[in-house]
Protein backbone atom coordinates (compact mmCIF):
# COMPACT_ATOMS: atom_id res chain seq x y z
CA UNK A 1 0.00 0.00 0.00
CA UNK A 2 1.35 3.42 -0.93
CA UNK A 3 1.88 5.99 1.84
CA UNK A 4 -0.18 9.04 0.79
CA UNK A 5 0.24 11.06 4.00
CA UNK A 6 2.75 13.62 2.70
CA UNK A 7 1.31 14.07 -0.79
CA UNK A 8 -1.50 16.44 0.18
CA UNK A 9 -1.59 18.22 3.55
CA UNK A 10 -3.49 21.17 4.95
CA UNK A 11 -1.67 23.42 7.46
CA UNK A 12 -3.34 25.31 10.37
CA UNK A 13 -3.40 28.63 8.45
CA UNK A 14 -5.14 27.03 5.47
CA UNK A 15 -2.06 26.62 3.29
CA UNK A 16 -2.29 23.44 1.23
CA UNK A 17 0.94 21.66 0.39
CA UNK A 18 1.22 19.11 -2.38
CA UNK A 19 4.01 16.90 -3.62
CA UNK A 20 3.89 15.07 -6.92
CA UNK A 21 5.44 11.64 -6.28
CA UNK A 22 6.15 11.09 -9.98
CA UNK A 23 8.12 14.33 -10.49
CA UNK A 24 8.92 15.29 -6.86
CA UNK A 25 7.58 18.80 -7.54
CA UNK A 26 6.39 20.65 -4.43
CA UNK A 27 3.39 22.97 -4.73
CA UNK A 28 1.67 25.32 -2.30
CA UNK A 29 -1.77 26.92 -2.42
CA UNK A 30 -1.78 29.88 -0.05
CA UNK A 31 -4.80 31.67 1.49
CA UNK A 32 -5.11 35.15 0.02
CA UNK A 33 -3.38 34.04 -3.16
CA UNK A 34 -5.83 31.27 -4.00
CA UNK A 35 -8.63 31.29 -6.55
CA UNK A 36 -6.85 33.54 -9.04
CA UNK A 37 -8.68 32.06 -12.03
CA UNK A 38 -8.83 35.37 -13.87
CA UNK A 39 -5.02 35.73 -13.92
CA UNK A 40 -3.68 35.83 -17.48
CA UNK A 41 -7.25 35.47 -18.76
CA UNK A 42 -7.63 35.67 -22.53
CA UNK A 43 -10.99 36.78 -23.90
CA UNK A 44 -11.86 34.54 -26.84
CA UNK A 45 -15.21 36.12 -27.69
CA UNK A 46 -13.85 38.89 -29.88
CA UNK A 47 -16.00 41.87 -30.75
CA UNK A 48 -15.73 43.78 -34.00
CA UNK A 49 -13.92 41.19 -36.14
CA UNK A 50 -15.08 41.27 -39.74
CA UNK A 51 -16.45 37.95 -40.92
CA UNK A 52 -14.35 36.51 -43.75
CA UNK A 53 -15.38 33.74 -46.14
CA UNK A 54 -13.27 31.77 -46.70
CA UNK A 55 -11.68 32.28 -43.28
CA UNK A 56 -8.48 34.32 -43.54
CA UNK A 57 -7.44 35.15 -39.98
CA UNK A 58 -4.12 33.24 -39.77
CA UNK A 59 -1.84 30.95 -41.75
CA UNK A 60 -3.85 27.88 -40.68
CA UNK A 61 -7.09 29.18 -42.16
CA UNK A 62 -8.86 27.99 -45.31
CA UNK A 63 -7.77 30.97 -47.44
CA UNK A 64 -4.09 30.28 -46.71
CA UNK A 65 -3.61 26.60 -47.47
CA UNK A 66 -0.58 27.50 -49.63
CA UNK A 67 1.12 29.02 -46.57
CA UNK A 68 1.41 25.59 -44.97
CA UNK A 69 3.13 22.47 -46.39
CA UNK A 70 1.16 19.90 -48.43
CA UNK A 71 -1.42 17.95 -46.46
CA UNK A 72 -0.82 14.37 -45.42
CA UNK A 73 -4.41 13.66 -44.41
CA UNK A 74 -7.75 15.44 -44.50
CA UNK A 75 -10.86 14.42 -42.62
CA UNK A 76 -14.17 15.43 -44.19
CA UNK A 77 -17.76 14.80 -43.18
CA UNK A 78 -20.25 13.18 -45.53
CA UNK A 79 -23.79 11.91 -45.05
CA UNK A 80 -22.32 8.43 -44.57
CA UNK A 81 -19.97 9.67 -41.82
CA UNK A 82 -16.37 10.86 -41.64
CA UNK A 83 -14.01 10.07 -44.50
CA UNK A 84 -10.21 10.31 -44.50
CA UNK A 85 -8.50 11.61 -47.65
CA UNK A 86 -4.76 10.95 -47.94
CA UNK A 87 -2.12 12.98 -49.80
CA UNK A 88 -4.37 15.32 -51.75
CA UNK A 89 -2.91 17.16 -54.71
CA UNK A 90 -2.72 20.96 -54.73
CA UNK A 91 -5.69 21.25 -57.11
CA UNK A 92 -7.84 19.21 -54.71
CA UNK A 93 -7.40 21.41 -51.63
CA UNK A 94 -10.38 23.64 -52.43
CA UNK A 95 -12.72 20.82 -53.50
CA UNK A 96 -13.75 19.74 -49.98
CA UNK A 97 -14.04 21.42 -46.60
CA UNK A 98 -12.01 19.67 -43.89
CA UNK A 99 -13.09 18.98 -40.34
CA UNK A 100 -9.40 18.46 -39.51
CA UNK A 101 -6.16 18.45 -41.52
CA UNK A 102 -2.90 16.66 -40.74
CA UNK A 103 -0.03 18.73 -42.11
CA UNK A 104 3.74 19.01 -41.63
CA UNK A 105 4.87 21.77 -39.29
CA UNK A 106 6.70 24.45 -41.30
CA UNK A 107 9.00 25.10 -38.34
CA UNK A 108 10.03 21.70 -36.98
CA UNK A 109 11.31 21.21 -33.44
CA UNK A 110 13.35 18.19 -34.50
CA UNK A 111 14.10 18.82 -38.17
CA UNK A 112 14.32 16.37 -41.02
CA UNK A 113 17.85 17.69 -41.59
CA UNK A 114 18.69 16.67 -37.99
CA UNK A 115 17.50 13.12 -38.64
CA UNK A 116 19.27 12.99 -42.00
CA UNK A 117 22.63 14.09 -40.57
CA UNK A 118 22.49 12.30 -37.22
CA UNK A 119 20.78 9.03 -38.12
CA UNK A 120 21.29 9.00 -41.90
CA UNK A 121 17.54 8.95 -42.38
CA UNK A 122 16.66 8.98 -46.07
CA UNK A 123 13.35 9.56 -47.76
CA UNK A 124 11.53 6.31 -48.34
CA UNK A 125 10.71 5.36 -51.96
CA UNK A 126 7.05 5.96 -51.14
CA UNK A 127 7.69 9.49 -49.86
CA UNK A 128 9.98 10.27 -52.80
CA UNK A 129 7.15 9.30 -55.11
CA UNK A 130 4.69 11.45 -53.16
CA UNK A 131 7.00 14.44 -53.50
CA UNK A 132 7.59 13.89 -57.22
CA UNK A 133 3.86 13.51 -57.84
CA UNK A 134 3.05 16.69 -55.92
CA UNK A 135 5.71 18.70 -57.74
CA UNK A 136 4.67 17.37 -61.14
CA UNK A 137 1.78 19.81 -61.32
CA UNK A 138 2.34 23.53 -61.75
CA UNK A 139 0.02 24.28 -58.85
CA UNK A 140 1.78 21.77 -56.58
CA UNK A 141 5.22 23.16 -57.35
CA UNK A 142 3.97 26.71 -56.72
CA UNK A 143 2.50 25.59 -53.38
CA UNK A 144 5.77 24.03 -52.22
CA UNK A 145 7.89 27.01 -53.32
CA UNK A 146 5.48 29.43 -51.63
CA UNK A 147 5.65 27.55 -48.32
CA UNK A 148 9.47 27.43 -48.45
CA UNK A 149 9.62 31.15 -49.32
CA UNK A 150 7.46 31.94 -46.30
CA UNK A 151 9.78 29.91 -44.09
CA UNK A 152 12.87 31.64 -45.49
CA UNK A 153 11.39 35.09 -44.86
CA UNK A 154 10.58 34.24 -41.25
CA UNK A 155 14.10 32.92 -40.79
CA UNK A 156 15.45 36.26 -42.02
CA UNK A 157 16.61 35.01 -45.44
CA UNK A 158 15.74 36.62 -48.76
CA UNK A 159 13.94 33.98 -50.91
CA UNK A 160 15.20 35.49 -54.18
CA UNK A 161 18.76 34.71 -53.11
CA UNK A 162 18.00 30.98 -52.71
CA UNK A 163 17.77 28.89 -55.88
CA UNK A 164 14.87 26.51 -56.53
CA UNK A 165 17.11 23.46 -56.12
CA UNK A 166 17.83 24.34 -52.50
CA UNK A 167 14.19 25.20 -51.91
CA UNK A 168 13.03 21.85 -53.23
CA UNK A 169 15.63 20.11 -51.08
CA UNK A 170 14.26 21.94 -48.04
CA UNK A 171 10.84 20.59 -49.02
CA UNK A 172 11.98 17.02 -48.29
CA UNK A 173 10.83 17.78 -44.74
CA UNK A 174 7.26 18.27 -46.02
CA UNK A 175 7.11 14.66 -47.17
CA UNK A 176 9.36 12.82 -44.68
CA UNK A 177 9.58 15.01 -41.59
CA UNK A 178 8.52 13.93 -38.12
CA UNK A 179 6.74 17.06 -36.84
CA UNK A 180 3.07 17.26 -37.76
CA UNK A 181 0.09 19.38 -36.81
CA UNK A 182 -3.56 18.40 -36.55
CA UNK A 183 -5.38 21.57 -37.56
CA UNK A 184 -9.08 22.28 -37.08
CA UNK A 185 -10.92 23.13 -40.28
CA UNK A 186 -12.31 26.35 -38.84
CA UNK A 187 -10.87 29.27 -36.88
CA UNK A 188 -14.13 30.57 -35.40
CA UNK A 189 -17.18 28.63 -34.31
CA UNK A 190 -19.88 28.98 -37.00
CA UNK A 191 -23.01 30.90 -36.11
CA UNK A 192 -21.28 32.91 -33.38
CA UNK A 193 -21.28 36.21 -35.22
CA UNK A 194 -21.25 39.16 -34.58
CA UNK A 195 -19.63 37.97 -31.32
CA UNK A 196 -16.95 35.67 -32.67
CA UNK A 197 -15.94 32.64 -30.59
CA UNK A 198 -12.79 30.70 -31.30
CA UNK A 199 -13.34 27.08 -32.25
CA UNK A 200 -11.86 25.07 -29.38
CA UNK A 201 -11.74 21.53 -28.00
CA UNK A 202 -14.57 22.20 -25.56
CA UNK A 203 -16.84 23.97 -28.01
CA UNK A 204 -16.95 21.12 -30.53
CA UNK A 205 -19.28 18.14 -30.17
CA UNK A 206 -18.11 14.92 -28.54
CA UNK A 207 -18.28 13.23 -31.98
CA UNK A 208 -16.03 15.89 -33.50
CA UNK A 209 -13.60 15.55 -30.61
CA UNK A 210 -13.45 11.79 -31.13
CA UNK A 211 -12.46 12.42 -34.76
CA UNK A 212 -9.84 14.91 -33.50
CA UNK A 213 -8.38 12.09 -31.38
CA UNK A 214 -8.54 9.57 -34.23
CA UNK A 215 -6.62 11.72 -36.71
CA UNK A 216 -4.09 12.54 -33.98
CA UNK A 217 -3.51 8.83 -33.40
CA UNK A 218 -3.14 8.43 -37.17
CA UNK A 219 -0.37 11.04 -36.99
CA UNK A 220 1.42 9.22 -34.15
CA UNK A 221 1.40 6.00 -36.14
CA UNK A 222 2.63 7.80 -39.26
CA UNK A 223 5.56 9.37 -37.40
CA UNK A 224 6.68 6.03 -35.98
CA UNK A 225 6.32 4.28 -39.33
CA UNK A 226 8.09 7.03 -41.30
CA UNK A 227 11.12 7.17 -39.01
CA UNK A 228 12.58 3.90 -37.63
CA UNK A 229 14.97 5.96 -35.46
CA UNK A 230 12.16 7.63 -33.49
CA UNK A 231 12.21 6.46 -29.85
CA UNK A 232 9.08 8.38 -28.89
CA UNK A 233 6.41 10.53 -30.51
CA UNK A 234 5.40 13.50 -28.35
CA UNK A 235 1.80 14.77 -28.51
CA UNK A 236 0.68 18.10 -27.09
CA UNK A 237 -1.80 20.92 -27.58
CA UNK A 238 -1.19 24.53 -26.62
CA UNK A 239 -4.39 26.54 -26.39
CA UNK A 240 -3.98 30.33 -26.60
CA UNK A 241 -0.80 32.37 -26.50
CA UNK A 242 -0.22 32.31 -22.70
CA UNK A 243 0.01 28.52 -23.07
CA UNK A 244 2.62 28.76 -25.83
CA UNK A 245 0.40 28.72 -28.92
CA UNK A 246 1.66 30.58 -32.00
CA UNK A 247 -1.87 30.69 -33.39
CA UNK A 248 -5.31 31.04 -31.81
CA UNK A 249 -6.42 28.49 -34.40
CA UNK A 250 -6.97 25.12 -32.70
CA UNK A 251 -4.25 22.55 -33.42
CA UNK A 252 -2.38 19.65 -31.85
CA UNK A 253 1.29 18.91 -32.47
CA UNK A 254 3.06 15.57 -32.94
CA UNK A 255 6.88 15.40 -32.76
CA UNK A 256 9.17 12.39 -33.24
CA UNK A 257 12.23 12.47 -30.94
CA UNK A 258 15.33 10.29 -30.63
CA UNK A 259 15.42 10.24 -26.82
CA UNK A 260 12.84 10.01 -24.08
CA UNK A 261 13.96 13.09 -22.17
CA UNK A 262 14.51 13.48 -18.43
CA UNK A 263 10.83 13.38 -17.50
CA UNK A 264 9.99 10.24 -19.47
CA UNK A 265 13.20 8.52 -18.30
CA UNK A 266 12.14 9.18 -14.71
CA UNK A 267 8.64 7.76 -15.30
CA UNK A 268 10.06 4.64 -16.96
CA UNK A 269 12.49 4.09 -14.05
CA UNK A 270 9.71 4.49 -11.47
CA UNK A 271 7.50 2.06 -13.37
CA UNK A 272 10.25 -0.56 -13.55
CA UNK A 273 10.58 -0.37 -9.76
CA UNK A 274 6.83 -0.42 -9.17
CA UNK A 275 4.68 -1.67 -12.09
CA UNK A 276 1.50 -0.63 -10.21
CA UNK A 277 2.62 2.96 -9.61
CA UNK A 278 0.17 4.62 -12.00
CA UNK A 279 -2.75 2.81 -10.44
CA UNK A 280 -1.60 3.75 -6.94
CA UNK A 281 -0.82 7.37 -7.86
CA UNK A 282 -3.77 7.69 -10.22
CA UNK A 283 -7.23 6.36 -9.35
CA UNK A 284 -6.27 5.07 -5.88
CA UNK A 285 -4.78 8.42 -4.90
CA UNK A 286 -7.74 10.28 -6.41
CA UNK A 287 -10.18 8.12 -4.42
CA UNK A 288 -8.16 8.60 -1.24
CA UNK A 289 -8.41 12.41 -1.50
CA UNK A 290 -11.88 12.53 -3.15
CA UNK A 291 -10.47 14.05 -6.34
CA UNK A 292 -12.30 11.93 -8.92
CA UNK A 293 -14.28 14.12 -11.33
CA UNK A 294 -15.85 11.82 -13.91
CA UNK A 295 -15.46 8.40 -15.44
CA UNK A 296 -16.80 5.96 -17.99
CA UNK A 297 -16.21 2.33 -18.88
CA UNK A 298 -12.83 3.02 -20.45
CA UNK A 299 -11.25 5.95 -18.57
CA UNK A 300 -11.39 8.23 -15.54
CA UNK A 301 -10.69 11.93 -14.92
CA UNK A 302 -9.39 13.33 -11.64
CA UNK A 303 -7.85 16.50 -10.25
CA UNK A 304 -4.15 15.72 -9.98
CA UNK A 305 -1.66 16.49 -7.21
CA UNK A 306 1.62 18.37 -7.29
CA UNK A 307 1.56 20.25 -10.59
CA UNK A 308 2.76 23.82 -11.01
CA UNK A 309 -0.53 24.55 -12.82
CA UNK A 310 -4.06 23.36 -11.90
CA UNK A 311 -4.18 19.96 -13.63
CA UNK A 312 -6.75 17.33 -14.53
CA UNK A 313 -5.47 13.91 -15.57
CA UNK A 314 -7.53 11.56 -17.75
CA UNK A 315 -6.23 7.99 -17.47
CA UNK A 316 -7.25 4.95 -19.47
CA UNK A 317 -8.55 1.78 -17.87
CA UNK A 318 -7.40 -0.14 -20.94
CA UNK A 319 -4.45 -2.51 -21.05
CA UNK A 320 -3.50 -0.94 -24.38
CA UNK A 321 -0.86 1.58 -23.36
CA UNK A 322 -0.20 2.83 -26.92
CA UNK A 323 -3.04 5.04 -28.23
CA UNK A 324 -2.47 3.52 -31.67
CA UNK A 325 -3.43 0.08 -30.30
CA UNK A 326 -6.71 1.25 -28.77
CA UNK A 327 -9.97 0.23 -30.37
CA UNK A 328 -12.62 2.82 -31.16
CA UNK A 329 -14.48 2.23 -27.88
CA UNK A 330 -11.34 2.73 -25.79
CA UNK A 331 -10.30 5.76 -27.83
CA UNK A 332 -13.79 7.21 -27.54
CA UNK A 333 -13.76 6.72 -23.77
CA UNK A 334 -10.58 8.79 -23.43
CA UNK A 335 -11.77 11.38 -25.94
CA UNK A 336 -15.14 11.90 -24.22
CA UNK A 337 -13.51 12.65 -20.88
CA UNK A 338 -10.85 14.97 -22.31
CA UNK A 339 -13.58 16.77 -24.28
CA UNK A 340 -15.73 17.08 -21.15
CA UNK A 341 -12.86 18.64 -19.17
CA UNK A 342 -12.23 21.19 -21.93
CA UNK A 343 -15.95 21.94 -22.09
CA UNK A 344 -16.12 22.47 -18.33
CA UNK A 345 -13.08 24.76 -18.38
CA UNK A 346 -14.43 26.89 -21.23
CA UNK A 347 -12.39 28.27 -24.10
CA UNK A 348 -11.08 31.41 -22.39
CA UNK A 349 -8.59 29.62 -20.12
CA UNK A 350 -5.15 29.02 -21.68
CA UNK A 351 -4.15 25.41 -21.24
CA UNK A 352 -1.77 22.68 -22.31
CA UNK A 353 -2.89 19.16 -23.18
CA UNK A 354 -0.07 16.62 -22.79
CA UNK A 355 -0.20 12.94 -23.77
CA UNK A 356 1.82 10.28 -21.89
CA UNK A 357 1.99 6.64 -22.94
CA UNK A 358 4.43 3.71 -23.14
CA UNK A 359 7.02 4.31 -25.87
CA UNK A 360 7.06 1.66 -28.56
CA UNK A 361 9.61 -1.02 -27.80
CA UNK A 362 9.76 -0.04 -24.13
CA UNK A 363 10.15 -2.76 -21.52
CA UNK A 364 7.60 -1.16 -19.17
CA UNK A 365 3.85 -0.68 -19.25
CA UNK A 366 2.51 2.79 -18.49
CA UNK A 367 -1.19 3.58 -18.94
CA UNK A 368 -2.10 6.21 -21.51
CA UNK A 369 -2.75 9.48 -19.68
CA UNK A 370 -3.70 12.95 -20.87
CA UNK A 371 -2.90 15.87 -18.54
CA UNK A 372 -4.81 19.13 -19.06
CA UNK A 373 -3.03 22.02 -17.36
CA UNK A 374 -4.58 25.45 -16.85
CA UNK A 375 -1.95 28.10 -17.55
CA UNK A 376 -3.47 30.69 -15.22
CA UNK A 377 -0.40 31.41 -13.09
CA UNK A 378 3.11 32.54 -13.99
CA UNK A 379 6.06 31.02 -12.08
CA UNK A 380 8.48 33.75 -11.02
CA UNK A 381 11.47 34.39 -8.74
CA UNK A 382 10.17 32.56 -5.68
CA UNK A 383 9.71 29.35 -7.64
CA UNK A 384 13.09 29.69 -9.33
CA UNK A 385 14.90 30.09 -6.03
CA UNK A 386 13.03 27.53 -3.90
CA UNK A 387 11.78 25.00 -6.43
CA UNK A 388 8.39 25.37 -4.69
CA UNK A 389 5.55 26.36 -7.02
CA UNK A 390 2.58 28.51 -6.08
CA UNK A 391 -0.59 27.09 -7.59
CA UNK A 392 -3.70 29.30 -7.13
CA UNK A 393 -6.18 26.40 -7.14
CA UNK A 394 -5.77 23.34 -4.93
CA UNK A 395 -6.89 19.95 -6.34
CA UNK A 396 -10.08 19.65 -4.25
CA UNK A 397 -11.24 23.14 -5.23
CA UNK A 398 -10.43 22.39 -8.87
CA UNK A 399 -12.43 19.20 -8.63
CA UNK A 400 -15.41 21.05 -7.12
CA UNK A 401 -15.35 23.82 -9.75
CA UNK A 402 -15.16 21.43 -12.71
CA UNK A 403 -17.71 19.01 -11.23
CA UNK A 404 -20.31 21.79 -11.03
CA UNK A 405 -19.56 22.88 -14.59
CA UNK A 406 -19.71 19.31 -15.88
CA UNK A 407 -23.10 18.77 -14.26
CA UNK A 408 -24.39 21.85 -16.06
CA UNK A 409 -22.79 20.82 -19.38
CA UNK A 410 -24.28 17.32 -19.17
CA UNK A 411 -27.73 18.78 -18.48
CA UNK A 412 -27.41 20.89 -21.64
CA UNK A 413 -26.26 17.92 -23.74
CA UNK A 414 -22.84 19.47 -24.41
CA UNK A 415 -20.82 16.40 -23.38
CA UNK A 416 -21.20 12.63 -23.77
CA UNK A 417 -24.35 11.44 -22.03
CA UNK A 418 -22.78 8.22 -20.71
CA UNK A 419 -20.28 9.92 -18.40
CA UNK A 420 -20.63 9.17 -14.72
CA UNK A 421 -20.08 12.40 -12.80
CA UNK A 422 -18.92 12.07 -9.23
CA UNK A 423 -21.09 13.72 -6.65
CA UNK A 424 -19.75 16.73 -4.75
Amino acid sequence: MYDYRELLTSLPDGTIRQRNPLTDIEVWTIPGRAGKQAANETVTAIQGIKKQEPENYCDLCEAKYFNTPPEKERLIKKDSGYVSLLNLGASELSVSRPVFRRIPNLFEIVTFDYWRKKSRLAMSPENKLRKEKYLSSEKGRAHVINAVNLKLKRLGREPSQVDDGEKLSMADAFFSGGHEMIVAGMHFFPGSWPESRLYSSGIMTSDEHFQFFKITVSGIDSCYNTNPHAKYVVVFQNWLKPAGASFDHLHKQIVAVDRYGVNMDRLLTLTRKNPDIFNQLGPEMASKFHLMIAENEHAMAFADIGHMYPTVTVQTRSGNTDPCCCGDHQLRGMSDLVHAVHCAMGNSIPCNEEWYYSPRGSDVIMPWRVCIKQRINTPAGFEGITGIYINPIDPLNLRNILSRQLLDAKGKGLIAGNLCLNEL
